[in-house]
């Protein structure tokens, strides 16, 4: 006992990290991590603090929480984001809860696999600028000088960068996991006063193939992009919806052609993923580009089976093909989307 605790003190032995408990209910699976980022209770708290820190930004204006606010499901009520420097991006800034779950990142990029990978595109994408990190970097480091002790218990080393910055703010966004919402107490902890008679409606029609919801927004996450240990489906993360056509080859507006700037596809333009829906009451305006202000007018957009410019959009889904309903059963398949809000995490986030 003596040489260890000789041997403790020669090479300044660090505490064991804190193991994380995972904030899902039983029989959940547990998201998938990768090998070289594990999940700790101080790497979490340190992503935390790095994620609501303007100093990440060049020009100190922006954090990350700027365009992921709590309040909004870590989404933004503007239809679409901008940059650190004034730049106005073409996309809406997506919801985080529970994108642990999710098979891809961004609104349309298939090879984005990983949380790791995409934390880097605000960071130090060019075209547009979001933070603006690139050329930056070591003096952007030296701002974070007061955090070497929470990376000293985290990585063991007072030496920061920016793949261990990346890998803590990862391991925060990863766990913002919530599943308490009113649904999930009607579906999973069997209470049937959870809904009212018009969710219960609601909850019928999105299941049905009549409305087809469920194709695209599948899952215990109400979303067909998703990877996880349940899974058995090669599921299609991508669609078209009809929002847009103004070519013959169903091009996009604003220069966006979706997953056909990265595949360079033609039959890829105009298809985007499509993100869970819960949360989804706190997340308008809705669409990749934040073109549908509300979710009653969502539920027109696809009662008609599109946009008037978009509707015959030669790459359109066939899951989106119009269907007639009356007012009530609009309404209550809104009633039914809101169900699905889990605000609790406006509380378990400590740095608003």
């Amino acid at each position: 006992m003596i040489w260890v605790a000789l041997a403790c003190v020669l090479v300044a032995c660090s505490k064991a990290p804190t193991p994380y408990v995972w904030n899902l209910p039983d029989k959940f699976p547990i998201p998938r991590v990768p090998i070289d980022n594990p999940m700790s209770v101080e790497k979490v708290a340190l992503g935390e603090k790095l994620f609501f820190d303007h100093r990440l930004s060049a020009n100190h204006v922006q954090a990350c929480a700027t365009c992921h606010l709590p309040e909004f499901a870590f989404a933004q009520p503007s239809k679409t984001a901008v940059g650190s420097t004034g730049e106005v991006l073409k996309r809406n800034a997506l919801a985080l809860i529970n994108v642990a779950y999710n098979g891809t990142f961004n609104w349309a990029h298939n090879d984005l696999t990983e949380l790791e990978q995409q934390i880097r595109i605000p960071l130090f994408y060019e075209h547009p600028v979001e933070m603006g990190v690139t050329g930056s970097e070591q003096e952007i480091i030296a701002r974070l000088d007061e955090y070497k002790s929470d990376f000293e218990t985290v990585f063991n080393t007072q030496q920061i960068n920016f793949d261990l910055i990346i890998k803590a703010l990862a391991a925060y966004v990863r766990s913002l996991t919530f599943f308490d919402s009113d649904f999930d107490r009607y579906a999973y902890q069997m209470d049937d006063s959870a809904l009212t008679p018009e969710q219960v409606a609601g909850m019928d029609l999105f299941f049905s193939e009549k409305f087809e919801c469920f194709h695209c927004h599948g899952g215990f996450n109400f979303s067909q992009s998703s990877k996880h240990a349940f899974q058995t489906l090669d599921l299609i993360p991508f669609h078209n919806t009809g929002l847009y056509s103004l070519d013959a080859k169903g091009s996009y507006a604003n220069d966006d052609q979706g997953l056909a700037d990265i595949t360079l596809l033609d039959t890829d333009r105009g298809k985007f993923r499509a993100p869970t829906l819960r949360n989804i009451q706190l997340t308008a305006p809705y669409m990749h580009d934040g073109s549908i202000a509300t979710l009653s007018e969502v539920i027109e957009f696809y009662a008609i089976g599109g946009r008037a410019e978009g509707i015959q959009n030669p790459n359109k889904s066939t899951f989106v093909k119009g269907f007639a309903a009356t007012d009530a059963e609009k309404a209550s398949l809104v009633a039914f989307l809101q169900s699905l809000t889990d605000s609790s995490f406006k509380s378990a986030t400590s740095s608003q």
